[in-house]
C-alpha cells in the first residue's frame, strides 16, 4: 500500500463526511470546498495561510523528528514558548547592533527549546519515565513560568494585558507582505531534516529504531543517546519557532497567543498524516494552514461555521488511523 494511496483515502473519505454535513445544513458543498479553496489560497487569504503555515509547518517539524523512531514529543507547547520567551528577554535586554541581536535571540531560543526537551529524554533514560509523560507534564511548568514572567519582570508596564513591551526595530524579524522572514528559517530547517533523514547515518538510525527498535537494539543503536539527540532537536525546532514568532509581528510575547492557534497539536497531526516524512508533513502543514485559514471564508460565503473545519480534520486523522490499521492487516496476511 503506497503512502500516496494511505494518505488519499482517509482524505477523500473525510471530504465525502463533510460533504454530508454540509448538504444536511443546507449548504452547497461545492460552493463551501471552493470558498475554502479560494479563501487559503486567492489573492486576499494566501498571505494569512503563509502566516499561519510557518509556525505549523515548524512545530510539526520539530514532532516529526522523535516521531521518525516512535517517540512522541507531547511537550512541542512548553519548549515553542520557553523558546519564545528566551528570544524576547535576549531581544529586549541584551546590547548590541540589530543583527546580532537577532541572531542571539534566535540561537537563545534554540538552546531554551532544546535544553528543556533534553530534560524529558533525561527523565526517560535515567528514572524510566515514559517520553509521553515527561514530555506532556513538562510543558506546564514552562508555560507558567512564561506566564508569570511576562506578568511581572517582562511586564509591559503601559498595559493592562499580560504582554512584555514591543522590541525595538533592530531587534525585529523583517516581513515580506505581512509574511515573516523566519519562513527562509522554517524551509531550512526542514531541508536539513531531509537531508539528514535520507542521507545519514543518523537518519537511517532513527529510521531503523521507528520500524523495528528490537531489531535497532539487536544492531547496537544506542537508544539513550538517540533519545537525548533526538528529543533535543525536537525542542530547539520548537525553540525556533517560538523564537521566530516573538520576532514577528507583533513583535512581543503575549501570554497564550502562541497557544491559543493549536500551532503544535495542528503540527502533531501534520506529522501523524505524513509519518513523520520531512516533505510530507510540510505539505501536511501546508494542508491543515489551508484548511483553517479557507474555513474563516467558507464562514463568510455560506454561514457555515469554521469550526466544521475542524471536525474535517478530526476525521481525517480517524479516517487515516483506521485505514492504517486495516491496510496493515491486509499486509500481514498477504
Amino acid at each position: 500500500m503506497s503512502r500516496v494511496r494511505l494518505i488519499a483515502v482517509p482524505v477523500a473519505a473525510a471530504l465525502v463526511l463533510g460533504a454530508i454535513l454540509l448538504l444536511a445544513t443546507g449548504t452547497d458543498p461545492l460552493a463551501a470546498y471552493g470558498a475554502i479553496v479560494s479563501g487559503a489560497f486567492g489573492p486576499d487569504g494566501i498571505g494569512d495561510t503563509l502566516a499561519y503555515a510557518v509556525p505549523v509547518a515548524g512545530m510539526a517539524t520539530a514532532l516529526a523528528i522523535p516521531l521518525r523512531a516512535g517517540m512522541v514529543n507531547l511537550g512541542g507547547e512548553g519548549q515553542l514558548v520557553l523558546g519564545a520567551i528566551s528570544a524576547l528577554a535576549v531581544g529586549l535586554y541584551v546590547p548590541g547592533p540589530g543583527p546580532v541581536k537577532v541572531i542571539l535571540a534566535l540561537l537563545a531560543g534554540v538552546i531554551a527549546g532544546a535544553a528543556y526537551a533534553a530534560l524529558a529524554a533525561v527523565c526517560e533514560n535515567r528514572l524510566g519515565v515514559p517520553l509521553l509523560i515527561s514530555t506532556l507534564l513538562l510543558s506546564y511548568p514552562a508555560m507558567s513560568l512564561a506566564g508569570y514572567l511576562v506578568r511581572f519582570p517582562l511586564k509591559d508596564a503601559g498595559s493592562s494585558l499580560p504582554q512584555s513591551p514591543q522590541l525595538t526595530e533592530g531587534a525585529r524579524l523583517p516581513e515580506i507582505d505581512g509574511v515573516t522572514t523566519g519562513i527562509f528559517l522554517v524551509v531550512a530547517v526542514i531541508a536539513v531534516y531531509t537531508v539528514i533523514d535520507a542521507r545519514t547515518p543518523a537518519g537511517f538510525e532513527t529510521k531503523v529504531t521507528g520500524w523495528a527498535p528490537r531489531f535497532a537494539a539487536y544492531a547496537g543503536i544506542d537508544r539513550p543517546k538517540l533519545t537525548l539527540r533526538l528529543l533535543a532537536a525536537s525542542g530547539g525546532t520548537a525553540g525556533l519557532v517560538g523564537a521566530i514568532a516573538v520576532l514577528g509581528f507583533p513583535y512581543r510575547f503575549i501570554d497564550g497567543a502562541l497557544i491559543t492557534p493549536q500551532y503544535t497539536w495542528i503540527g502533531l497531526l501534520a506529522a501523524l498524516l505524513a509519518g513523520a516524512s520531512p516533505l510530507g508533513t510540510l505539505l501536511a502543514a501546508v494542508f491543515f494552514a489551508a484548511l483553517t485559514s479557507g474555513g474563516f471564508a467558507m464562514e463568510r460565503a455560506t454561514q457555515v461555521p469554521r469550526e466544521l473545519t475542524a471536525v474535517l480534520q478530526a476525521v481525517l486523522i480517524i479516517f487515516l488511523a483506521a485505514t492504517s490499521g486495516v491496510f496493515k492487516r491486509k499486509a500481514k496476511r498477504a
